[in-house]
């Protein structure tokens, strides 16, 4: 297992956290019919050398499960946990990034989650409409209580984490540490779901300047790479909409090329895209079985070059051999 050094606050003072580089996902727990199935899993993790899990306010049951295995097990000082918060479609109506609805959110997290401490806390979504001042101020006031320790970003764009640190930079509080938005090898043709980031060449390039952590969710494409999928087979309504394109079955065909001379599957590949750009990044994992968890640990182990990055994401080479 590879990790990644996150920076954190406690009893103000900075710490360094390593976490590793596959990040275990729980949003997919609800689909299993017994807690025992998700156990498995963050045991054989753990037992792999995995130590990070991300869950969220949101998802169905999630930290539930994730809190009472934490317990269980008696791992909770020997794991992390990026939990989000301030979701616009959770149980409330109207825009949610305000002070009262993130503050509701992390108290209702730390029950769920059976913990004192979140070790990474980030915003879900993004409300344009709100100044950044006033939500850099709230998240303060919990890294000063030691209730989170770190603070960041889901699926806002740069330009507001931007905008937002520089905030925090001139009045003397704590930024956004981690960003976590879509970074995959298959580009998605709309947003996987409303409000959501996806990573373009802004945004890689602003990461690659900042050097900031980019923890992505759907590292994996939701399976885009698997083999399961075709450019004939339309039935998944989602993945046609998202994911398939001319470009997108070209990265496919590439990835399964360099998986032949590597020897490992195009979804391993996939994942390698992820974890070899130049800046910080990790990778949120949904593994619904064992196999599928080793072959994101061997996905996570490949080293590709700077060519072979470029040939992957076609930059090298246009579809149909134009230069």
């Amino acid at each position: 297992m590879n990790y990644i050094t996150l920076k954190g606050i406690v009893e103000n003072k900075s710490i360094e956290k390593k976490c590793s580089r596959l990040i275990m996902g729980t949003a997919h727990f609800y689909q299993f019919n017994d807690e025992e199935r998700a156990f498995t899993i963050m045991d054989e993790y753990v037992r792999a050398g995995g130590n990070m899990f991300d869950s969220a306010h949101q998802y169905i049951n999630s930290e539930v499960v994730l809190g009472e295995w934490a317990e269980s097990r008696g791992i909770r000082k020997d794991i992390y946990i990026l939990t989000k918060g301030a979701h616009p479609d959770d149980g409330e109506p109207g825009p949610r990034v305000n002070q009262a609805a993130i503050t509701k959110d992390i108290m209702e997290s730390l029950e769920r989650l059976r913990t004192n401490y979140i070790d990474f806390y980030a915003l879900h979504r993004d409300d344009p409409s709100v100044e950044v001042g006033p939500i850099i101020e709230v998240l303060n006031e919990h890294i000063a209580a030691g209730r989170i320790h770190a603070i960041g970003a889901s699926n806002w764009s740069h330009t507001r984490i931007q905008k937002a640190n520089d905030y925090a930079a001139k009045h003397g509080l704590i930024g956004f540490t981690f960003n976590s938005p879509n970074l995959s090898l298959a580009q998605c043709n709309r947003p996987r779901w409303p409000g959501c980031v996806s990573v373009n060449e802004e945004i890689s390039n602003w990461h690659k300047g900042t050097q900031l952590p980019l923890l992505s969710w759907s590292s994996q494409a939701g399976g885009f790479f698997s083999g399961r999928f075709t450019p004939e087979n339309r039935e998944n309504e989602e993945m046609v909409q998202v994911y398939y394109s001319e470009e997108n079955w070209e990265r496919f065909i590439r990835a399964e090329k360099l998986a032949e001379e590597k020897g490992a599957s195009a979804i391993e590949i996939a994942l390698a895209f992820v974890l070899n750009q130049p800046y910080p990044t990790a990778a949120i994992i949904g593994p619904e079985k064992v196999e599928e968890l080793l072959s994101s640990i061997k996905g996570s182990e490949i080293h590709l070059t700077a060519k072979e990055m470029d040939y992957l994401n076609l930059i090298e080479t246009k579809i149909g051999g134009a230069k």
